[in-house]
């Protein structure tokens, strides 16, 4: 069995599992509702596959699970299982949250902006978080959101709008993982958003 027939075989039993459609490709154009974040704004020969695709009745709340990879520099493939919601109970400012590096800690040395919050020093060293309207994104990532997030490591998640995604940079999730990700991406989602979510 070649490793997309095994891919094909995992994302077949989540959609059983989570009662959700798949499709083997990208036939929601997803792509071009994503491509301002900055995932997927890297690289070239971009390419999403394995979808799994839920709504709620009233068809407000519409979520995928997808794998996405594209070609970096020196020709490597990067890899990534991605969580996206689009959802009309969700008004968020623009923002990026990803996992702070040694580069980001230099940069802040250097005056670029990273949002920190003074009461959680530990969230604030774990994850560098940017975007145009610091007030309105600080209004957002409430104390409940700070703390999962102190407690989950190495994340990045990039919204706007009525969308928001959810992943961890360059890994393939297993069948298990992409379980807590859908469950994960759900309660995130749940914590920014400003009505409660529909069943999907």
């Amino acid at each position: 069995m070649t490793p997309f027939a095994k891919r094909t075989a995992v994302y077949k039993r989540l959609a059983y599992q989570l009662k959700m459609k798949y499709s083997e490709s990208d036939d929601w154009g997803m792509m071009g509702l994503l491509e301002d974040f900055k995932l997927f704004r890297h690289g070239r020969k971009k390419q999403i596959s394995q979808v799994l695709f839920g709504q709620d009745m009233w068809q407000e709340t519409k979520l995928h699970i997808f794998d996405y990879q594209y070609k970096a520099s020196k020709d490597k493939i990067k890899r990534q299982t991605v969580f996206f919601i689009n959802c009309k109970h969700l008004i968020l400012p623009q923002f990026l949250m990803q996992p702070e590096t040694i580069f980001h800690k230099f940069k802040n040395l250097l005056g670029f902006e990273d949002i920190n919050f003074i009461e959680h020093p530990k969230f604030s060293n774990q994850y560098h978080l940017t975007g145009d309207d610091r007030e309105w994104i600080e209004d957002a990532f409430t104390e409940k959101l700070i703390r999962f997030f102190t407690v989950e490591k190495d994340w990045s998640m990039e919204g706007v709008g009525y969308y928001l995604i959810f992943y961890k940079k360059n890994r393939l999730l297993s069948q298990r993982s992409i379980l807590d990700l859908h469950k994960k991406g759900l309660l995130i989602a749940e914590m920014l958003e400003s009505k409660p979510l529909e069943e999907i």
